[in-house]
């Protein structure tokens, strides 16, 4: 694949709301007047849509970036079974075409000024045997942004994901702590920043904070996402 601009928006772990900030950083990008594609290229779980599977999670991107794409080259790749993609692969006798992959993110590349580029799971989920989502994120030579989750632990999880993507020769520009409750913040959530930081000479993007008006499934994105995202110098993270 050839270098594009663009962002990797991978996570610590699943479900820390890397479909919520990726629709942000895209919303920030076009605020800063950038066309700007979306792609999530392999996702389980999928829902059925007039005879055709599908990513929720797409939708929403699509919809927050006003997509031009078909879903079928947003999310090329959409299993059944909320499972590791190896797995629901198999359990499906499937095989997963890392092929029109390739062909999906070269097409939304090459059509817009930027691409945000949502992985599934962490960076060492398998998307294929021996082939995991480090891998597609190296191959696509995008810069990743993490996102962590706010408490207790994220220290751990967010230092074990740099290390990975390091040890791979992936750049991480930033980290972005999500979903953030200020009601019931404690020391922990009010340190971690500044601690992630030190740790890993990484910068903190930016804190979202819980946004009970965003909704995927409606789809919506809520104004606290926003206004967070809309702090990243996101020309600059770009590059």
């Amino acid at each position: 694949m050839s270098r594009t601009r663009g962002i990797f928006v991978t996570g610590t772990d699943t479900g820390v709301g890397k479909t919520v900030v990726a629709a942000g950083l895209v919303a920030a990008m076009k605020r800063s007047g950038l066309d700007v594609g979306v792609m999530k290229p392999v996702a389980t779980g999928g829902v059925r849509r007039y005879n055709l599977l599908v990513s929720e999670d797409a939708e929403f991107l699509a919809h927050v970036a006003d997509a031009p794409e078909s879903m079928r080259v947003i999310s090329p790749v959409v299993l059944s079974e909320p499972l590791a993609p190896t797995v629901a692969a198999r359990r499906e006798h499937l095989a997963i075409d890392l092929a029109e992959v390739r062909r999906s993110f070269a097409e939304i590349a090459a059509a817009h000024d930027a691409v945000v580029v949502e992985g599934i799971g962490g960076l060492l989920v398998p998307i294929a045997r021996k082939y995991r989502v480090a891998d597609l994120a190296a191959e696509m030579g995008l810069p990743l942004v993490v996102v962590a989750r706010p408490g207790l632990g994220t220290i751990n999880h967010t230092l074990l994901t740099v290390e990975a993507a390091r040890a791979r020769g992936l750049r991480v520009a930033g980290v972005i702590i999500n979903d953030y409750v200020a009601d019931v913040a404690g020391v922990a959530e009010e340190t971690n920043p500044a601690e992630i930081e030190a740790e890993t000479g990484v910068p903190v993007l930016t804190i979202v904070p819980h946004d009970p008006e965003t909704d995927p499934r409606r789809p919506y994105l809520g104004p606290a996402v926003i206004e967070a995202c809309a702090t990243i110098e996101v020309r600059k993270l770009l590059g």
